[in-house]
């Protein structure tokens, strides 16, 4: 078993922090909207904790005046759509407003989980085996695809939608269902083996996470309504594997041209040992009891810390010239 720890610099709870007046964005049009709420709310308390002003607004595309209100640097907990895939990104951009987390950019690439496939193949990192398809294409899919396999949108949050399928016409009807409801279907190799997850925070690994579940794999109903559902930090698989993990997981969070944090999924499997890249989350869960929270929590940094450690990291990132310019604009003004 591994001692499963990182180190990483814990800045926020340095004298002189900088106080901010912060909105916090949560809920959203997604179907991950309640979870959004929660870790809003969870991510409010700690800014306040800290001194930070902090306003929790919640978001639609239909209505962004949220976004008109004087603030110094917006935190978002939005998953899925519109918060997860670059759009309130590019709009805060637009704005020139800082924000936490992914540009508009590697938010897109992530979201579409086909495209950050290509990608991570390209950088070397393996991806189970897969195809796409379309209403039309569906009919012979169960002869021309092995089962067990996952069948899953292209782009959505939280595994709505996703189904492990073990028999040829159980895939087609899975297919049928998905790319009616979302254009097309991802269909991939299903790896059998032991589910983990490693959270990026400055380019740095942070402790494994192995999810436990009783069902086939980590649904909707395992992450938000099984209480059974384990979450361990102290692993029993071999050190030199995980270690791998940590590294690839870094690679991978690069590969899509993330910034600040993430949180990077992965099967191994169980007979190889050869862990496969499922996709990667630019904005996880931020409840106290998420995987990302609770691994940073193993590598030092409690919530509150590592809130505001993401404040730091994301106002300073090179990427947003429109930093600059804001605070320049504000002392103006003052």
């Amino acid at each position: 078993m591994q001692t499963n720890t990182a180190t990483v610099r814990a800045e926020g709870d340095q004298p002189g922090t900088r106080l901010l007046d912060i909105t916090v964005l949560a809920g959203g049009p997604s179907t991950e909207r309640d979870v959004s709420l929660a870790g809003g709310k969870s991510v409010c308390e700690a800014l306040r904790r800290i001194g930070h002003s902090v306003v929790v607004s919640d978001i639609e595309p239909s209505d962004l005046s949220a976004l008109d209100q004087h603030a110094d640097f917006v935190f978002i907990v939005l998953h899925g759509e519109f918060g997860e895939d670059g759009t309130v990104q590019a709009e805060l951009d637009r704005r020139g407003l800082p924000y936490s987390g992914c540009a508009a950019a590697a938010s897109r690439l992530a979201m579409d989980k086909v495209e950050a496939k290509r990608r991570f193949e390209k950088a070397g990192i393996k991806t189970p085996p897969y195809v796409v398809v379309d209403r039309d294409k569906v009919r012979g899919l169960g002869s021309r695809f092995k089962t067990p396999a996952v069948v899953k949108p292209i782009a959505a949050g939280s595994s709505v939608d996703t189904n492990i399928v073990y028999k040829s016409y159980s895939m087609e009807k899975a297919a049928m269902h998905v790319s009616t409801r979302y254009g097309s279907a991802l269909v991939e190799t299903y790896i059998d083996g032991p589910e983990l997850t490693v959270g990026i925070l400055d380019d740095v690994a942070l402790p494994v996470c192995e999810i436990r579940t009783q069902r086939d794999f980590y649904d909707y109903q395992a992450k938000y309504v099984d209480e059974d559902t384990e979450y361990l930090l102290d692993i029993d698989l071999p050190d030199a594997l995980l270690k791998r993990v940590q590294a690839l997981s870094v690679k991978a969070h690069q590969a899509l041209g993330c910034e600040v944090f993430s949180r990077v999924d992965w099967r191994v499997d169980a007979k190889t040992m050869e862990p496969y890249i499922l996709e990667i989350n630019t904005i996880p869960g931020f409840t106290s009891h998420s995987l990302f929270p609770k691994a940073a929590d193993r590598a030092g940094l409690d919530f509150d810390t590592l809130c505001q450690r993401i404040i730091e990291l994301s106002m300073r990132c090179h990427r947003r010239p429109c930093v600059a310019s804001h605070f320049a604009n504000r002392a103006q003004v003052k």
